[in-house]
């Protein structure tokens, strides 16, 4: 068996080597009406992907009114004035194809996944959601109950589900990163009717939106269907975006919260710079090295060899102004999460101090190339992030090229991000502990 993993190896790194070199072909351009359209022709299945990436998310929101975009999110698919409320996705799905929609803190993503000869509908569907979309009291009285659900479920009654939420809140003080993307309730439930019709008017026009068609497509029709369902569709108003000042942390913050958990867990974040920083390259070699598998770094250390830890993970979450480098550990048995934490910085300082050998960099570098390729596996993924490039790097040519800018990464880059960015001053942690009486063995 010993003479397996190296011909895997060298086999699989040739085979990567291989798919890199696959260029995905689109064509981009602005309408009058200011709405970006990105085209990927690919015919080898008859399926296609009509996505609509709205550049509002919840940083576009403002104190007292959180949670708009997301709630929007669900709102959109309450019909229009040609599609009856709830057709929207039975129209899809009765024609063989699926759905769905995502918000962060940036933007607010739909998508239909359709049989090739479906492109029209999905086109037109987009175009109602853009123009016609029903915003009216019995919509915003349902939906208002489908956000209070999916609270309770993936946060007020999911284990740990409020780290993201306290780890933004107590990371940033001035930008708008710092509520929940799913916002407040009592938001939500006092504003009027005229508020959420005045966040339509304003985010979803064709201004502030790009459509990102991908899969097996005839590109003069698609151009000329595109013409004929959105190209009448006025501008929307100017969009200013909010500020993205945040001041300078000084010293760490610490904070505990209890929750209904069994296990307590530490969770650690640092403050790092927006997703389009080079600097975010080199952190993610960084984390991919620390916790990336049973291999890496920390696992390796605290699951395998010291047993301190079930689970231990990190992950930089980057956005499109600042980002948060976050790190975690639930500990094994009666392991203090002191304890956990002085291991995580050690291994942390390891990485500032010595450079990671060739042999790991080589290994890391190879995990993030797959990354890459299986991100554009598919039409969807495709359709997305030609999409994200556009609007976060102005250049959707990078689904071809910012491999590179991983490639141009080297072991002392990833030391410097270690010593620039990883540092008990420029980050907070949160002790979860569970609430008294939930687990008398852990009190």
């Amino acid at each position: 068996m010993r003479f397996i993993r190296p011909l895997f190896t060298s086999i699989a790194a040739l085979v990567l080597a291989g798919s890199l070199q696959a260029q995905i072909a689109f064509e981009e351009y602005d309408m009058a009406n200011g709405m970006h359209v990105i085209l990927h022709q690919d015919p080898t299945t008859p399926i296609v992907a009509v996505s609509v990436l709205y550049h509002v998310g919840s940083k576009n929101e403002v104190p007292g009114r959180t949670g708009f975009a997301h709630f929007f999110e669900h709102l959109l698919f309450e019909g229009s004035e040609n599609i009856d409320r709830g057709e929207y996705m039975q129209l899809v799905q009765n024609n063989g194809g699926s759905l769905n929609a995502n918000t962060t803190q940036d933007r607010t993503f739909y998508y239909e996944i359709l049989p090739s000869n479906q492109l029209e509908l999905g086109l037109w569907m987009e175009s109602e959601r853009m123009l016609h979309a029903n915003i009216d009291k019995a919509g915003v009285e349902t939906q208002r109950e489908v956000v209070k659900e999916e609270k309770r479920m993936r946060v007020d009654n999911q284990p740990y589900g409020t780290f993201i939420s306290n780890m933004f809140d107590r990371t940033f003080k001035t930008h708008n990163y710092r509520w929940a993307v799913i916002g407040s309730m009592d938001d939500l439930n006092a504003a009027e009717l005229e508020e959420f019709m005045a966040f339509y008017k304003k985010f979803y026009g064709p201004n502030n939106a790009t459509l990102s068609i991908a899969g097996d497509i005839d590109i003069a029709q698609t151009k000329a269907w595109i013409d004929t369902y959105f190209g009448e569709i006025p501008a929307g108003p100017a969009i200013e975006r909010p500020s993205k000042v945040e001041d300078h942390q000084a010293e760490q913050i610490v904070d505990t919260v209890y929750d209904n958990i069994q296990l307590p867990a530490v969770f650690m974040g640092y403050r790092i710079p927006g997703q389009t920083h080079p600097d975010t390259y080199a952190l993610t070699l960084l984390t991919t090295a620390l916790s990336d598998g049973p291999s890496s770094r920390l696992s390796k250390r605290m699951v395998d060899e010291d047993q301190t830890a079930v689970q231990v993970y990190a992950f930089p979450y980057a956005l499109e102004d600042h980002g948060i480098f976050i790190s975690l550990a639930l500990p094994n048995g009666d392991i203090g999460l002191d304890s956990l934490m002085a291991t995580m910085d050690e291994e942390i300082a390891r990485m500032q101090d010595v450079l990671i050998t060739e042999k790991e960099y080589t290994k890391v570098l190879n995990k993030i190339e797959a990354q890459f390729i299986l991100s554009n596996g598919s039409v969807s993924g495709i359709a997305e992030s030609l999409a994200n490039y556009h609007v976060y790097f102005g250049d959707a040519a990078l689904i071809n090229d910012e491999i590179k800018r991983y490639q141009a990464v080297t072991r002392e880059d990833i030391l410097r991000v270690a010593k620039t960015y990883l540092n008990p001053d420029n980050r907070v942690v949160l002790n979860y502990l569970p609430k008294p009486g939930a687990n008398p063995a852990v009190e």
